[in-house]
């Protein structure tokens, strides 16, 4: 074979190569080019029909790009936003807003985060929340990105619940003022009551103990004067302690008081009344180390109020049982069981309503419905809690915690 023909025979070679190395080529350039296309795609799917506005923004302050939601958040065609300042778009009162946002992130560089008006084509307003962040191009070009979010709704929400909360703290205050309206008439009320009350109390006394004696019929009549009587300046007393209490002028003595002996005066008092209704009453014997947070008069007054209740409507030849124990939080917990018929979770949550007796005036026992109520608020008063357990056929318990204090340092001798 000739040297030309040798030489053919290698070009036709190369072309042959060449031609396959641009097949090859072609081939990879229509794979990038469905590649970019399918890129694209997604790229219109995740920005243009994005749930949330995107806009592209120069560092004049003209719009660039801007996506779908963006054009339907401000109701303009997206043609309609370029090259248009986007400061346009925003409520005059909030574009200082804006500016200061925009002015920190092109400073600092980092994102930064605004909520302000924008104003629809319509003429209404609407409130987003925008974020921004710059391009990580050249200055020359860069660019911000700026994302809105629509959060009418949210602000809606919070302007209703704003206006709810003035409306309820307005309610409250009024409920207030007509509470301590209230008070100061039952105490007015009541002390106005107590004068006259007392005299009659005096009066039928005094014509009891009369020389000669009343005649049967006439000390019967008198009997009843003096019970309806006392039971009136009884039930005015607790008037004037729930008065006080709510009015805030309820004077109390704190000091370190000894529970044993509180006991035991509590003790002497209500034995009488316990032994008139056949009831069994058992109450402990309480370390002399074991010292409350109280005033003395008002907790012989919860503690004679918490065992007469559970006398009263303990069931025949029941039981009332006293503890008392010290609690790992430094507290004293007195509780006051009984063996009645209990309390039913609906009548419980009424339980410390005043003159709320729970359907208990029909049954001929005594009571004002005000009792516990004081009760509750006077441990509260001593920065204590009360409250109850019950179960229907087997009984309650009342308790109340107080804070434990040291024994106060023995007298000199």
């Amino acid at each position: 074979m000739s040297h030309d023909a040798v030489k053919t025979a290698q070009l036709m070679h190369d072309l042959q190569v060449h031609q396959i190395e641009l097949q090859l080529q072609n081939e990879e350039l229509r794979r990038a080019q469905a590649a970019l296309a399918e890129s694209r795609a997604r790229y219109f799917d995740l920005y243009d029909m994005a749930p949330v506005g995107y806009l592209t923004v120069a560092t004049n302050g003209l719009i660039v790009e801007s996506n779908l939601c963006a054009a339907n958040l401000l109701g303009v065609a997206r043609s309609g936003l370029e090259s248009r300042p986007l400061s346009r778009f925003i409520v005059k009162t909030e574009q200082d807003v804006y500016y200061q946002c925009r002015r920190l992130l092109l400073e600092s560089g980092q994102a930064q985060s605004c909520e302000l008006q924008l104003l629809h084509s319509d003429g209404v307003a609407l409130w987003v929340k925008m974020d921004m962040s710059a391009s990580t191009a050249d200055t020359d070009s860069q660019v911000l990105r700026v994302v809105l979010s629509d959060i009418s709704e949210r602000k809606r929400l919070l302007l209703t619940l704003q206006e709810n909360n003035r409306e309820l703290e307005s309610a409250r205050l009024q409920a207030d003022r007509a509470n301590l309206a209230k008070s100061e008439f039952l105490s007015s009320m009541s002390h106005e009551l107590r004068s006259p009350l007392n005299a009659i109390l005096g009066f039928a006394q005094l014509m009891e103990s009369s020389a000669p004696p009343p005649t049967p019929k006439q000390q019967a009549n008198l009997a009843q004067i003096l019970k309806g009587g006392w039971y009136l300046l009884a039930l005015i007393n607790d008037i004037l302690d729930l008065a006080a209490i709510e009015s805030g002028h309820a004077a109390l003595t704190m000091e370190v008081v000894p529970l044993a002996a509180v006991m035991a005066d509590c003790q002497a008092l209500i034995t009488p009344l316990a032994e008139a209704r056949g009831i069994d009453i058992h109450i402990p014997t309480v370390p002399q180390a074991w010292h409350v947070h109280a005033d003395s008069i008002r907790l012989k007054q919860v503690l004679i109020n918490l065992m007469s209740n559970a006398i009263k409507y303990n069931r025949q030849a029941g039981m009332v049982e006293v503890t008392c124990r010290l609690l790992d939080n430094q507290r004293l917990r007195v509780a006051v069981r009984d063996t009645g018929g209990g309390l039913p979770a609906d009548k419980l949550a009424q339980l410390f309503q005043p003159f709320n007796r729970l359907g208990q005036e029909v049954s001929g026992t005594k009571g004002t419905g005000i009792g516990l109520v004081v009760s509750q608020r006077l441990v509260q008063s001593m920065g204590g809690d009360l409250g109850v357990t019950s179960t229907v056929g087997e009984g309650s318990e009342f308790w109340f915690e107080l804070a434990h204090a040291d024994a106060p340092p023995a007298s000199p001798a």
